[in-house]
């Protein structure tokens, strides 16, 4: 699948992004926003990869990245775009702007699985879905394919069920394509124990999981500072308001459970144990793409002083989601580029449950200045 780098130069090598979830917001706003950035209509605000210290580090350039997936909705891309564009999600003018990068990439979208009253056995999925991968790459010649998981929350796998969640069978087919693997979500994906294996054996580098984009974010800047100025954290409460796909997914208590873990995983890590209290998910239709995120945070101060910090956080998660999915294909697939292989811990600022690392935003934003330095060096 992946051709000699010595037969492609760097001018005409294309990379391929196979989103899973593909007709989903996060996925479109993706597609728009580089096809965008690429012809100069807009800015790279929110690409972290665009800014100077990852200028010589080798990156795909944004208008090389060819777009493709699985998704089990029916609705094109460009029609996606025009919704998302009515909800505030995309720029006025966007979605008729870049219709044919739309249209394109909505041609390269097969159907995932499994489906309602779905026949096909695990094994049989997984070579489905490795072969749409291949015949990609193959059509399109691409240098690499980055399969990357943008698609709903699934429920926490069931102990007793013998089939694989339906995040597993896709990242299986990545490794069975020879496909690096980022993992935005917090289902399963490769973190089961029947892929150990395989990944192990597959010598691909891959990252996740659970994209960091906003209420954790915040939290990951905030916890160190209570730390740091040695202030007792007592409790820690959230509530979320979102609407949308993610508000519907999220409606269920499994789904929402696994969604809280990464949340609560920063706040354990860096205080060193989890305060009282919970974070609550609401599912508020009438919010769309949009959301709402409350912190109320209890300390204690000098001379046992009780304090108390509140923080709102309001936006669109597909708008924050889309550049850090664009960074992550281009990271992971430089990684491949040059050799290297297994988690990669160095992309922890990207993900509330990141492969190793420190939880700090500030630290784990060092280490990947440090990644890309080493990617600069493998030049």
């Amino acid at each position: 699948m992946i051709t000699d780098p010595d037969e492609t130069s760097t001018s005409t090598a294309r990379t391929g992004v196979w989103f899973v979830g593909a007709r989903g917001s996060v996925a479109t706003t993706a597609v728009a926003g580089c096809a965008a950035l690429a012809a100069g209509l807009h800015p790279a605000d929110g690409m972290v990869t665009e800014t100077p210290p990852f200028a010589e580090s080798g990156l795909a350039p944004l208008s090389s990245l060819v777009f493709g997936g699985h998704d089990t909705m029916s609705c094109p891309l460009p029609k996606r775009a025009e919704a998302l564009e009515a909800g505030g999600v995309l720029p006025h003018g966007l979605a008729s702007a870049v219709r044919a990068e739309l249209a394109e990439a909505d041609q390269e979208i097969r159907t995932g699985g499994p489906l309602a009253g779905e026949s096909r056995s695990d094994e049989e999925l997984i070579a489905a879905f490795a072969d749409d991968l291949r015949d990609f790459a193959r059509r399109q010649g691409l240098e690499r394919v980055v399969v990357v998981n943008v698609a709903s929350t699934e429920p926490a796998p069931d102990d007793q069920s013998s089939s694989l969640p339906a995040s597993s069978l896709y990242a299986a087919a990545a490794l069975r394509a020879g496909c690096p693997y980022v993992n935005f979500t917090p289902s399963t994906g490769l973190r089961t124990t029947a892929l150990q294996d395989a990944v192990a054996a597959s010598g691909l580098p891959h990252a996740g999981r659970d994209g960091k984009t906003g209420q954790t974010l915040l939290r990951s800047v905030l916890a160190p500072m209570f730390v740091q100025r040695a202030l007792n954290v007592r409790a820690w409460s959230g509530t979320n308001l979102l609407g949308g796909g993610d508000g519907a997914a999220l409606a269920d208590p499994a789904a929402a459970a696994a969604k809280n873990a990464g949340k609560n995983r920063v706040l354990a890590e860096t205080l060193g144990a989890l305060p009282e209290g919970d974070v609550h998910i609401d599912d508020v239709p009438a919010l769309g793409d949009w959301k709402t995120a409350w912190d109320h945070i209890a300390f204690d101060g000098f001379l046992g002083s009780r304090m108390i910090l509140q923080t709102t956080w309001q936006g669109c998660d597909s708008a924050l989601a889309a550049p850090l999915v664009l960074d992550l294909a281009r990271l992971v697939a430089r990684a491949h580029q040059v050799g290297i292989s297994g988690p990669l811990p160095e992309l922890g600022f990207y993900f509330k449950d990141p492969d190793g690392g420190p939880a700090a935003l500030a630290e784990q934003y060092v280490a990947l200045l440090s990644f890309a330095d080493r990617l600069r060096e493998a030049r």
